[in-house]
């Protein structure tokens, strides 16, 4: 990337989104993304996450109106599954969006 005359990194003219950047999160709402609801044992097994990590990540996923999380009863077994909110489905889109300008960004930048 190149540097202006201050000596500073180049501005990329926008700012990550920190709850939807986290690598963790991230991932969380890529497959919620592609589906409309995923249960905690599938997300847990595909992203490879312990039930606690994947559990806090869900619950700031939750808390920041990014997910919606139902818990219910299968005979007698709890299940709990996860599904983006609109909310959740612009800002995850808006992200690989920032992602994809900034590499094209780079690319452009170095054939120039």
């Amino acid at each position: 990337m190149s540097e202006p005359a201050s000596g500073g990194p180049a501005p990329l003219g926008f700012e990550v989104d920190r709850l939807v950047h986290e690598p963790a999160r991230m991932g969380i709402l890529t497959v919620l993304s592609s589906v409309r609801s995923a249960e905690f044992l599938f997300l847990q097994s595909t992203l490879g996450l312990s039930k606690g990590n994947l559990s806090s990540h869900l619950s700031k996923l939750e808390n920041g109106g990014l997910v919606e999380i139902e818990k219910t009863f299968v005979g007698k077994r709890p299940n709990t599954s996860a599904s983006l909110t609109p909310e959740g489905k612009a800002r995850t889109a808006a992200h690989w969006d920032q992602l994809d300008r900034l590499k094209h960004r780079s690319e452009a930048a170095s054939e120039g």
